[in-house]
């Protein structure tokens, strides 16, 4: 209960009520998106300055080795279960964005972790980054193979992975995260003490902003899950579930900190609402963007939000302690 009294997970409820109510409150666009780079330019700083004193060491190795093994066995697993209740275009779509990460999601649980006293690895924020596009290129690859299947009736053009490659590296929000995680290495101290009233004080209000603007959203979104399949929305809700269970036991075999397991259980049950469905809408069209991104946004982020931050951190006190 202590996560909902934290101001920025109350001001994400305001959101929320205030779409709910189709109030007229709204963030300019331009300002959502300078919220949100300001985000990861912070957390990408927060990481490096992390990562000057602890090193590249094997630890961090074996977290980056968990997070790709997750980025690539949740769509797998997602794609399997999925085909059996909607059309495969449709099961690869949805598993690409439950096996892609909420960068959002992440940030909050950062500080969720910040208010508890827990630490965690500056490379915990690489760990997201690694995970956002292999998700995208097994949709790409099922996709390409659903219509070679289809024969030479289909007309929808293959989507080529070097260009999904190109938009994945060369993203404008993962470059920025990673070159402010390499300006926070290079600078250590005296960069952190520099940029402190930046990184550090805004931080707390600038994501509270940033949530409000997302439970606008969720709120709004939520209607795109009307009429679904009752095993998509068990799905929505219990698939982030397995995923962080899946997560947990990865982090118990490794042996890994309580604050990285509970980061990588965060980034295992979170699900993309941005990169990802922006590229499927291209690269899948046959598939339904109402369902994949009223699926995320409108159940599984705010949920995550709410209730599986606090849950996933507290399971990993109990088991990696």
């Amino acid at each position: 209960m202590q996560n909902l009294f934290d101001p920025a997970i109350l001001f994400f409820v305001v959101g929320v009520l205030a779409g709910a109510m189709k109030s007229n409150l709204e963030i300019p666009t331009a300002i959502s998106r300078f919220l949100s780079l300001y985000l990861l330019m912070a957390l990408g700083l927060k990481g490096g300055f992390a990562l000057s004193h602890s090193g590249l060491t094997a630890n961090v190795g074996i977290s980056l080795g968990a997070a790709m093994a997750l980025a690539i066995g949740i769509p797998l697993l997602g794609y399997w279960f999925l085909r059996r209740f909607v059309s495969s275009f449709d099961a690869a779509a949805v598993a690409a964005t439950y096996g892609s990460v909420s960068a959002v999601t992440f940030v909050t649980a950062v500080q969720y972790l910040e208010n508890q006293q827990l630490a965690y690895g500056g490379h915990m924020a690489a760990a997201m980054a690694l995970m956002e596009s292999p998700a995208i290129i097994m949709a790409v690859l099922f996709a390409n193979a659903l219509r070679q299947k289809s024969g030479p009736e289909s007309t929808q053009p293959s989507f080529s992975i070097g260009k999904v490659l190109h938009e994945s590296f060369t993203d404008g929000a993962q470059l920025l995260l990673l070159g402010a995680m390499l300006v926070g290495l290079l600078s250590g101290d005296a960069g952190k003490s520099a940029m402190q009233p930046f990184s550090g004080d805004l931080f707390k209000g600038m994501l509270s902003f940033f949530l409000l603007d997302m439970g606008l959203m969720a709120a709004r979104n939520l209607p795109e899950v009307k009429g679904k399949s009752p095993a998509l929305i068990a799905y929505a809700v219990l698939g982030p579930i397995v995923h962080a269970g899946l997560a947990l036991g990865l982090a118990y075999l490794l042996n890994l900190p309580v604050g990285d397991g509970a980061l990588l259980m965060v980034l295992a049950a979170s699900a993309s609402y941005i990169a990802v469905p922006a590229v499927l809408r291209y690269a899948v069209p046959e598939a339904s963007p109402s369902l994949y991104f009223g699926l995320s946004l409108g159940v599984t982020f705010p949920l995550n939000i709410l209730i599986g931050i606090p849950v996933y951190v507290s399971l990993a006190k109990v088991v990696l302690n």
